[in-house]
């Protein structure tokens, strides 16, 4: 059983991706940038390959930041910082040059939206573990990966609802980007101890500041986020999904809907790491986070779908197969407590399986619906046909 009915693959024949994105950087730094690299890249690289090329730069900086620093916690060579700014960079020029290069070769589809996309929300999970690298963050690296992934989902979200990606005046991929990079790069200067230090000691002119004083320092780039960047972020998306299902005399516990799957998942797996007597997060950061990560991917990439694919407004039941695994984990870690804190199968090897099975789902969805999507369409995921060119 597939993905796409007959419906969708009507829907995907008509689909035209709409974006507007407010950024005044963008316009008028680096859009004209973007515009000169595009030609760099010879007409005959399909876009999707190039969206491929960027993800594996974030590939890169996480496993680098594996490598100098498996558990988060110890400062790597200042030139892995160098190293995860300058990926990063390349990662948002490769991401913004592919939709270019899709207009330049007249190979635009309802593949590359989904494609490109999809790439990005793995990169919640890759650039969360470079950042944690650079800035020490141990087992608050999941919570860098919380405060990309919610504004993302929830901008999905609204993408549904609205057919519109809005980018407001000051967003994630293009100012968030600059501003994570820009970081990497001032930390291969001052040393990842900066970010160990209270924030009254790392930005002496601003230790009157309350609440954040006393904060290591990258605790308080996490507070200052959530409160400046994140909530403000949902509240724009939520309040633009609620004056179109207004507008449409719909339900707003149905868009809601679309918002539990991902609440669960995040929720189930704090929920598995409290119970843990292993510390998840703590001692395997990067295991817990690509795991929840792909799950993510998998839900991002079936609400892009049902985008795309035109289907009906509500909860997609199959969005729910990320949570499949989550029972069996939680209870495996309650059997701790009535053994005297062993619990029934070791931690690690449950949470490889967690690992796994997201693997397994990630790959079957994502192999199936290129393989869907290129039969109803008549295209390749990795060539420039010469009907679209």
């Amino acid at each position: 059983m597939g993905y796409i009915g007959a419906h969708g693959v009507a829907a995907l024949r008509k689909h035209k991706y709409s974006g507007v994105d407010h950024s005044i950087v963008s316009k008028y730094v680096l859009q004209p940038f973007w515009t000169r690299c595009v030609n760099l890249f010879p007409l005959w690289m399909p876009p999707n390959m190039i969206t491929l090329t960027g993800s594996m730069f974030l590939v890169t900086s996480a496993l680098l930041g594996y490598i100098y620093s498996p558990q988060l916690d110890s400062p790597p060579p200042r030139w892995v910082n160098f190293a995860h700014g300058l990926l990063l960079f390349l990662y948002q020029t490769f991401d913004a040059v592919d939709g270019k290069q899709a207009r330049r070769t007249n190979s635009s589809s309802p593949l590359g939206e989904l494609f490109d996309h999809g790439c990005d929300a793995l990169g919640c999970a890759f650039e969360a573990l470079a950042f944690g690298s650079t800035a020490m963050c141990g087992r608050n690296t999941f919570w860098f990966w919380v405060i990309s992934a919610v504004p993302f989902y929830c901008a999905t979200w609204e993408n549904y609802f609205t057919n519109t990606l809005i980018l407001p005046i000051i967003n994630g991929p293009t100012e968030g980007l600059l501003l994570i990079y820009t970081v990497h790069f001032f930390t291969a200067i001052v040393g990842t101890e900066w970010w160990a230090q209270p924030f009254g000691k790392s930005i002496p002119f601003a230790s009157w500041v309350p609440i954040v004083n006393e904060m290591p320092m990258y605790s308080a780039a996490l507070f200052m986020m959530i409160v400046f960047a994140v909530i403000p972020t949902v509240l724009f998306n939520v309040y633009n999904v609620y004056k179109i299902v207004r507008a449409k005399k719909g339900s707003m516990l149905l868009a809601l809907a679309m918002l539990y799957p991902f609440a669960l998942l995040l929720g189930g797996v704090l929920f598995w790491d409290y119970l843990s007597p292993l510390d998840l997060l703590g001692n395997y950061p990067h295991l817990v986070i690509l795991g929840i990560g792909l799950s993510f991917g998998f839900l991002v990439g079936r609400m892009i779908l049902a985008h795309i694919c035109d289907e009906p407004k509500g909860l997609k039941t199959s969005m729910c197969m990320s949570l499949l695994y989550l029972p069996f984990a939680i209870a495996n870690a309650l059997t701790a407590s009535l053994n005297d804190g062993v619990p029934l199968v070791d931690e690690f090897w449950v949470l490889l399986g967690f690992f796994a099975y997201s693997v397994v789902l990630y790959t079957h969805f994502v192999t199936s619906i290129v393989h869907e999507i290129t039969t109803a369409l008549g295209i390749y995921c990795f060539r420039i046909t010469r009907k679209e060119a």
